[in-house]
């Protein structure tokens, strides 16, 4: 995000739509009915679109239904968990010098947004798959650590040390100012949460965002885990967000129209009552950390298809209440205005022909008892 995202604001970077009602079709409802003194013929199209106004009637009592239904469990959920509060931010973690920086480091600039697609050759595959399976094994690696007492800044200390470690740089450390190695994003922090001294409760939730620079490539992934005894109504939030993020991947393969990512995300978002965040992006990823092509998360009328060999992220974030948000001081973290949860996951995928291969994944090796004698 920034480690995923990129907001559409200038004002903040993201690392992802709200499913309201289409403006053509409050049009289609509020069409005049023909005419009384109507032909026959007349009368059975009359007939027929009186069928169809009931099918959008229906289905916007529905919509206002489950919009009440997620609000009250909202409401129910707020008053159960107080509000998130700034922790401590302790100074960023040390690099060594050996290891190679992104080419933003040092300024505090935020870095535009590429407008070149990003296709490798196989050199540059083997690497960019490298640093995606880093990515992958260290947000595995940091969903370990989440339990009631331990503090986000805690969860970052560990994965900085993972990922030097592995001869890797934290992307997210030193872009366009962030101060930390990776995102910790609790509760109604949609997203770029800045890992601190606040320790997590029992029945939080929280998004780690891991981005790595390895051998000159960036990998990104995010996936949100569990604090404890959580509530059925974020567990629920919880899986509907990661099978959004995988029915947006399956919509993608070489030829095929971006804006099926929002459409198959929003679908499934809206048949349990929840909201898909229009202001985060999926982005463009290889060599530059964030590039086009932009990915939109909700439904949307944008052009532009996949081409075999692009690399980018999806990273869909939904909310339990609201998308409208408020973004701390600090420029970077961000929630629901609401005060409801967000949940986020996030892959870094490559197109291919007849779809599209997750990178940020790896194989567990899983030693039989002969094989350690």
């Amino acid at each position: 995000m920034i480690a995923g995202d990129i907001s559409l604001s200038s004002s903040t970077f993201s690392f992802h739509g709200d499913a309201r009602l289409s403006a053509s079709s409050t049009h289609h409802m509020g069409t005049p009915l023909a005419s009384q003194s109507a032909l026959p013929s007349q009368s059975a199209k009359l007939m027929k679109r009186l069928v169809v106004y009931s099918k959008r009637l229906s289905g916007l009592e529905e919509s206002i239904r489950i919009r009440r239904e997620r609000e009250l469990r909202t409401s129910t959920t707020s008053k159960r968990r107080p509000p998130l509060r700034r922790g401590r931010v302790s100074p960023g973690l040390p690099v060594p010098d050996h290891i190679p920086r992104p080419s933003y480091v040092g300024t505090k600039l935020l870095p535009d947004i590429a407008k070149e697609h990003q296709i490798h050759d196989a050199e540059g595959l083997a690497r960019l798959r490298a640093a995606c399976e880093l990515a992958a094994r260290v947000v595995d690696y940091g969903g370990t650590l989440v339990r009631p007492s331990v503090t986000t800044n805690e969860i970052d200390k560990a994965v900085h040390q993972m990922i030097i470690d592995a001869g890797a740089y934290p992307s997210p450390l030193g872009y366009g100012g962030f101060p930390k190695s990776v995102c910790t994003s609790v509760n109604e922090c949609m997203c770029h949460g800045i890992p601190d001294s606040r320790q997590l409760q029992d029945g939080d939730i929280i998004n780690i965002d891991v981005t790595v620079y390895l051998n000159g490539y960036h990998g990104d992934t995010s996936k949100t885990f569990v604090c404890g005894n959580v509530s059925p109504a974020m567990k629920r939030l919880i899986k509907v967000t990661e099978e959004c993020m995988h029915k947006g991947i399956d919509a993608c393969q070489d030829g095929a129209l971006f804006r099926k990512i929002g459409k198959k995300i929003s679908d499934h978002a809206e048949r349990f009552g929840f909201s898909v965040v229009d202001r985060f992006v999926g982005h463009g990823i290889g060599t530059v950390f964030h590039s086009e092509p932009l990915i939109y998360h909700h439904r949307n009328d944008k052009g532009g298809r996949m081409v075999e060999g692009q690399t980018f992220t999806i990273e869909p974030i939904l909310t339990l209440g609201t998308t409208e948000c408020i973004t701390w001081e600090d420029n970077w973290t961000t929630l629901t205005a609401d005060g409801s949860p967000a949940a986020q996951f996030e892959h870094t995928i490559l197109i291919t022909k007849t779809g599209a291969e997750i990178l940020t994944k790896y194989e567990e090796v899983i030693e039989s008892a002969e094989e350690k004698l």
